[in-house]
């Protein structure tokens, strides 16, 4: 059903046919990397928290993570994930196909600095085991963002 919402919002856009459904799991960033046929981060993980009482998502690159002080500095709160069980209900989507299209009314939706750096990402669709292609003014778009956050880290640093 989450699949069907999220296919559903994006169709809003003509995005629609871009989803992808696989025969193999894409629920961590690694699965969906070899899913789709991509490296790990241009995956464009989604995290959800709980910020005064609202759940809000995170869209970031797959090789980001959250950065506590950026995170406590933007959102004046501790980061507090939130559990499978919060996401699904709160959210809209079970935890592996999180993503910001087609969520329940009330979730603010952030995108993360760590995406700018690509052309194209690739966010879940509502199910473990799907994504879309997408430039970053169509995830944009799509997603209904609120802003663009810095409150990750580790992807700015290059391999030695």
């Amino acid at each position: 059903m989450a699949f069907d919402k999220a296919k559903a919002h994006l169709e809003k856009f003509g995005l629609g046919d871009r989803v992808k459904e696989f025969p193999v799991s894409s629920a961590t960033v690694e699965l969906a990397a070899q899913a789709v046929g991509c490296e790990p981060a241009h995956i464009a993980k989604t995290l959800s928290f709980m910020v005064d009482g609202h759940p809000v998502l995170i869209v970031a690159a797959g090789d980001a993570k959250v950065d506590n002080h950026k995170y406590k500095e933007f959102f004046h709160t501790k980061a507090k994930m939130l559990s499978p069980q919060e996401a699904e209900e709160l959210v809209g989507h079970a935890v592996g196909g999180v993503c910001p299209f087609g969520v329940n009314n009330g979730v603010k939706v952030y995108l993360d600095e760590s995406l700018k750096r690509f052309d194209v990402v690739y966010p879940a669709c509502g199910s473990a085991n799907s994504a879309v292609r997408l430039a970053i003014p169509e995830l944009e778009e799509s997603s209904g963002y609120e802003a663009w956050v810095d409150v990750c880290k580790g992807w700015e640093e290059l391999p030695d």
